[in-house]
């Protein structure tokens, strides 16, 4: 049986210091709370990639909130005449799971 090609020593080439990793988690329990607190409330996100959609909030867990695309946002995830909800009845279905500590920005639509 061959050597595995990851046998021998590593070599560290980066570590996330302690307290960047708390202030990480910090934050991600912060936006979860936040998260939490608007499920089923119509929001727009902005992610730190600079993205925005808008949508509903239909489930948080503890990495992910899910964001129920409004249709106006689909597009880009299925080009043609099949993003319209006249051709497509679960086009408005589409539900998005977005990283907690990518979040930016989140807006309450009222």
């Amino acid at each position: 049986m061959p050597d595995s090609p990851f046998a021998g020593e590593t070599q560290t080439v980066y570590q996330l210091e302690t307290r960047d990793a708390e202030a990480i988690s910090r934050c991600k329990e912060r936006i979860h709370s936040i998260c939490t607190e608007y499920l089923q409330r119509p929001v727009r996100v902005y992610t730190v990639h600079g993205h925005r959609y808008e949508g509903t909030i239909v489930n948080v867990d503890d990495h992910y909130v899910y964001l129920q695309l409004s249709t106006e946002h689909g597009r880009a995830l299925l080009p043609g005449p099949y993003a319209n909800p006249f051709y497509n009845p679960y086009y408005g279905n589409v539900i998005l799971p977005l990283v907690l500590f990518d979040l930016l920005a989140i807006s309450l639509i009222v």
